[in-house]
């Protein structure tokens, strides 16, 4: 069992009542709120307001609570997310900004709208057929790869305002017009330098965290820079989700009874990069080359019109992928407040997949 996550902030339906008249005013106000089951980051709650609205409160941790590198600004990162993939992408269901606030005492928070429908994590444990639901999520991912950054890795969180320049076709930029605009956070000019740039951070979050690694970080970063021709295939940084597992995605059914995609939630960890990043963790702790014929993958290679192709270098990429993942859920681990003594099948599962990535890695 996990403790409570030290990131998370306390609150209450009063709490939840200032952060409504922060953003709103006087009018409306509560009827009703509860918390939201999902990840230990931030605190969510769903909120019913008197005007008829059902919105979702999202609270970014405290000021004064440690982070990893990469979980910088994550709220306004999430902001910005959604209303460039609302603006370019209106077929993409993604919750509607409703207010991105800043506050001395309330800290940082955003609401957006509150989608229809369940988790597929929770409608999983159902037994309920999910093939449509997965199909229509691989055509939503292939649609976001069509937006292009002018940089690889994360956007500046200060910065809210939509991206000033991207590419809805898909076509790749002049390299001399990129500029690397993390804030702090891993990005690069190149995919090569920006995903060296993710590891290394998560590497040193791992020594500030004294989080024990199944492996040296020596020999880590060497296996990164050994498969860096692969790594270097890509080139043209797509927006990616990055954080798309069933509990990020919710369905409904739909007239006949088939469960069908009506949000994408949860997008403040998106970068751009690589497309292959987001075949991750839509099949979560298994390998995307062995399932061909999952629906996930057969959606997106009906919307991206032609058939996915995993070779050598993809292969190698997609490795690289996982084990970059493992490490992310390895690390963050002690800042969420799990340890090894109260969770060790997670501890365990996750030093497994780690090492079996890594050794596949340097096999090949």
């Amino acid at each position: 069992m996990a403790g409570p996550s030290p990131t998370r902030r306390h609150l209450s339906p009063a709490v939840v009542g200032r952060y409504v008249r922060a953003s709103f005013g006087l009018r409306p106000a509560v009827v009703e709120c509860g918390p939201l089951d999902g990840g230990g980051f931030a605190a969510v709650w769903w909120v019913r307001l008197d005007d008829g609205r059902d919105v979702v409160l999202k609270v970014a941790p405290a000021p004064h609570v440690r982070l990893l590198r990469y979980e910088q600004g994550l709220t306004a990162a999430e902001a910005r997310y959604f209303r460039l993939v609302s603006a370019d992408l209106p077929a993409v269901p993604v919750p509607p900004v409703l207010h991105h606030g800043t506050d001395a005492d309330l800290g940082e928070w955003l609401f957006t709208g509150r989608l229809p429908g369940r988790s597929l994590a929770d409608l999983s444990a159902t037994g309920a057929d999910l093939t449509r639901a997965r199909h229509d999520v691989g055509r939503a991912v292939a649609a976001l790869h069509r937006i292009t950054g002018e940089h690889y890795g994360y956007a500046d969180p200060r910065d809210d305002r939509p991206d000033p320049r991207h590419d809805r076709a898909g076509h790749e930029h002049d390299e001399n017009a990129r500029t690397c605009g993390g804030g702090g956070r891993a990005c690069g000019d190149t995919w090569r330098d920006a995903f060296g740039a993710m590891v290394d951070d998560l590497l040193a979050d791992a020594v500030d965290w004294e989080v024990p690694l199944p492996a040296p970080a020596s020999r880590i970063r060497a296996l990164v820079d050994r498969h860096g021709d692969a790594l270097d295939q890509v080139h043209r940084p797509a927006l990616v989700h990055f954080d798309g597992w069933d509990g990020n995605v919710l369905a409904a059914p739909d007239a006949t009874g088939a469960y069908r995609l009506c949000g994408l939630v949860d997008g403040e960890r998106w970068l751009y990069g690589d497309p292959l990043l987001d075949l991750v963790s839509p099949l979560l702790f298994r390998r995307v080359e062995d399932e061909p014929a999952h629906p996930f993958l057969r959606g997106y290679a009906h919307a991206a019109g032609v058939p996915l192709v995993l070779d050598d270098g993809a292969r190698r990429r997609l490795a690289l992928y996982r084990m970059h993942l493992y490490l992310l859920m390895t690390v963050e681990m002690p800042s969420r407040g799990i340890t090894r003594q109260r969770n060790p099948e997670r501890h365990d599962r996750l030093a497994r997949l780690l090492d079996g990535e890594l050794t596949g890695l340097a096999d090949t």
